[in-house]
């Protein structure tokens, strides 16, 4: 019943996060808005490895996470003054 009760929160957490991301008035907001559902979806993974007892979920979620952190670092850098 309380993982039914996350993956609802988690689902109205994303579609704020998805509102921010399309409704950002700067380019910033619109990243920040795309890591947020970044990390609620990294949560995500990992509740469902709880859920289904699957190890292999946390290995998914743990690169995911490290992949997506690149990718901000790198657009962040581009935002701020290019490649």
């Amino acid at each position: 019943m309380i993982l039914i009760i996350f993956f609802g929160i988690i689902t109205v957490a994303v579609v704020l996060a998805l509102i921010r991301a399309l409704k950002g008035p700067t380019s910033p907001d619109r990243v920040v808005g795309v890591d947020i559902m970044v990390t609620i979806t990294t949560a995500f993974m990992v509740l469902l490895a709880l859920f289904f007892k699957r190890r292999i979920y946390l290995d998914v979620s743990l690169i995911y996470a490290v992949l997506s952190f690149i990718g901000v670092i790198a657009i962040a850098r581009y935002l701020d003054r290019g490649l």
